[in-house]
């Protein structure tokens, strides 16, 4: 199960919390968090919990953001060289969604680096296509990463090695 966890103003947009009690996520890659950002063509501002990997796709229609926010999950992790199988396998899980409100003040202060970051890559000359712009936001040093692997594209990339190794060293 995706859990999107949106800030207010996105959830005004997208409608109540759905998350019951007990609920955790069951995707390999966790909670991720969610905001509008009101640029011309509105933006939906998505950022993984666990590895600050930002994702960027059109905000509307808001009411159907958590349902079409595994294929553009999907699409990020893909240009990062992701393993088809655990792209699947995160597919796949995601077919089921929650919403619910934000619980992690630093990953609100992360979006909020982040949308400052894309309006300066948006503002300075043509507008990239926002998986471009995501994978550009990916490579921002982020101070909650900065023991262990600094950017988010460098903590997906050991988050996914050591996920894999995990699942391969069971199997035998």
């Amino acid at each position: 199960m995706l859990i999107v966890r949106a800030t207010k103003k996105l959830l005004d947009r997208i409608g109540p919390p759905t998350l019951r009690d007990g609920e955790q996520s069951t995707t390999l890659l966790g909670q991720w968090y969610a905001t509008a950002l009101p640029w011309r063509q509105q933006v939906a501002l998505l950022v993984n919990e666990p590895t600050l990997l930002p994702v960027l796709m059109p905000l509307a229609p808001a009411t159907t953001l958590p349902a079409r926010a595994a294929r553009h999950i999907a699409a990020i992790l893909a240009a990062h060289a992701t393993p088809d199988t655990i792209i699947e396998e995160e597919l796949q899980h995601m077919r089921d969604y929650r919403v619910a409100t934000t619980a992690n003040r630093s990953l609100i202060g992360i979006m909020n680096e982040f949308r400052r970051l894309a309006e300066v890559h948006r503002d300075r000359g043509p507008c990239p296509d926002l998986t471009e712009l995501a994978q550009r936001l990916a490579t921002t040093p982020c101070s909650p990463l900065y023991g262990r692997n600094v950017s988010p594209d460098r903590e997906l990339a050991a988050f996914l090695h050591t996920a894999t190794s995990t699942r391969s060293s069971s199997c035998r």
